[in-house]
Formats: C-alpha cells, sequence, structure tokens
C-alpha cells in the first residue's frame, strides 16, 4: 500500500501532468500519453510519480518523480534503481528527478549521479535534481504550475504572507486543488507565525493532520536517521510559538526531549 504522501504527489502531479513534465525537463511541447504504475516488485517503497510522455523530437519516454521531504544520502542508488526498474518493466528511456521539498538542516552536497566502481567495472546513473527553495515562486503562478501551490510557502519568495494567501485563494477557487489546502497550512507553519497562519487558513492541530506529509515528517527520523534535523525542526516551531504538545505529535520527538529544547540556553 502507498504511503500517503505517495498518494498525494500523484494526485498533485496528475492535475497537469505536461506542464510539470514540461516544467522538470525543460522540453515544450511533450504530450502526456499515462501516469503509470510505480510499483516495482523488489524494493519496498514506490517512486511517487511515473508519467509516459512523447515527444517529436524524442519519441516516448519515461519521466520518474520522486518526492523527497527531506533529502537522504541514500537517494543516489535509490534513484538509480528506480530508473533500472522503469527502463525494464516500460522498455523505453527513463528521465529521472528528485525533488527535494526542505532544505537541509546544513549544507550537504546533493549529487545528481550515482556512480560506483568495482574490479574495474563502472556504472553511472544521472538524474535532475530540483530543490524546491532554489524555485522562484513567480513560477508557480505565471507557468502555472497547479502542482506546486500546496508547497509556495517553501519555495524562494513564498514566505511572504500576502504570497500565501494567493496560493490559499487560488486553492479555494479549484475544486481539485482546495482538498490540498491542509498541506498548504503545513508548509505554511515554517515560515509565519502560528496566530497568522490560523488567520488565513483557519488551521489547527486537526487540519495539520490531514496533510499527506503528516505521516512522514514523524517517521522519517526513525526510518532515515534524521534526529538532528527534526531536532532543529522542533526548535523552530517551539520558537514560532507552538505548544510542547504539538511539536511532540508533529515531530515525534519525546516529551523530555522537546521541553529541554523549550528551555532557553545558559550566556
Amino acid at each position: 500500500m502507498a504511503k500517503k504522501a505517495d498518494i498525494g504527489g500523484k494526485r498533485l502531479i496528475s492535475l497537469d501532468p505536461e506542464a510539470w513534465a514540461q516544467w522538470v525537463t525543460s522540453v515544450s511541447g511533450l504530450r502526456t500519453l499515462d501516469v503509470l504504475s510505480s510499483e516495482f516488485q523488489w524494493i519496498s517503497r514506490e517512486s511517487d510519480v511515473l508519467i509516459k510522455v512523447s515527444s517529436p523530437d524524442l519519441g516516448e519516454f519515461l519521466i520518474l518523480n520522486e518526492l523527497q521531504l527531506h533529502y537522504s544520502s541514500k537517494m543516489p542508488k535509490r534513484m538509480t534503481a528506480y530508473a533500472a526498474l522503469a527502463r525494464e518493466k516500460y522498455d523505453l528511456p527513463v528521465y529521472p528527478v528528485l525533488i527535494n521539498i526542505l532544505p537541509p538542516n546544513q549544507d550537504p552536497e546533493i549529487p545528481a549521479f550515482f556512480e560506483s566502481t568495482f574490479l574495474g567495472l563502472q556504472a553511472r546513473q544521472d538524474y535532475q535534481v530540483i530543490n524546491l527553495w532554489e524555485v522562484e515562486v513567480d513560477q508557480v503562478f505565471t507557468q502555472p504550475l497547479p502542482a506546486l501551490l500546496p508547497f509556495v510557502p517553501v519555495v524562494r519568495g513564498g514566505e511572504n504572507e500576502d504570497v500565501v494567501r494567493r496560493a490559499v485563494q487560488e486553492l479555494r477557487q479549484n475544486q481539485q486543488l482546495a482538498e490540498f489546502e491542509p498541506l498548504l497550512a503545513f508548509f505554511a507553519r515554517f515560515v509565519l507565525e502560528l496566530p497568522l497562519v490560523q488567520e488565513i487558513m483557519r488551521w489547527d492541530m486537526a487540519v495539520l493532520r490531514e496533510s499527506p506529509w503528516y505521516e512522514q515528517i514523524l517517521q522519517e527520523g526513525r526510518q532515515e536517521g534524521k534526529q538532528e534535523g527534526l531536532i532543529e525542526v522542533a526548535r523552530n516551531m517551539l520558537r514560532k510559538g507552538m505548544s510542547v504538545k504539538e511539536v511532540v505529535e508533529l515531530s515525534g520527538l519525546s516529551v523530555e526531549l522537546v521541553k529541554q529544547l523549550k528551555v532557553p540556553k545558559a550566556e
């Protein structure tokens, strides 16, 4: 069974797959033929979205989209495996794309390839990397890219109150997009104060739990060894005015640890 995050990604991209495909590849004139199953028998985790497209110049090929809340050092190997399995299953060229949603707490290098050498044999897989925090918010509204509307608060220039209000308005004007308002509320909490988010979106913890990324951020610390990253996120939430209980529910950290984070450091 696919995770909520996977289902959310597929539904978002499926709103306008051709606009998405042209954006991630920078190739105009692509035509979407199908949104394919991304479940592979021999791996435990599905790729988010696999799109079959056609181009007059390139012919038919696959775009393999992998959405990650936080970048993981395991992704180069995963992207290589996903691309190989998709190529084997559908017998088409594959264009892999890794989309990272939230920036790392430090500044690790995010490679756009996997490379290995063993006994003189070399293997390499390149893939496109898109970091949402480097995407200009104007692109979301002008292209337009409806799949990115819920992520507006975390793209470059999207932390502005007026911009978030505009994104909320566009979500509510489209019945298909309106269901992703909880996801926008989730990311708005990373950049705006809690009372302002509540005023803009009538947001509370119940709405947050509806976000398809809520369960993923709870699990990431355990699954990917992101304890340090979760602690930094928890500190930020406390600074923004969230209660200890809310931070515990969101981060998955212990009550004792969150209480320690809340205590100001001695000068």
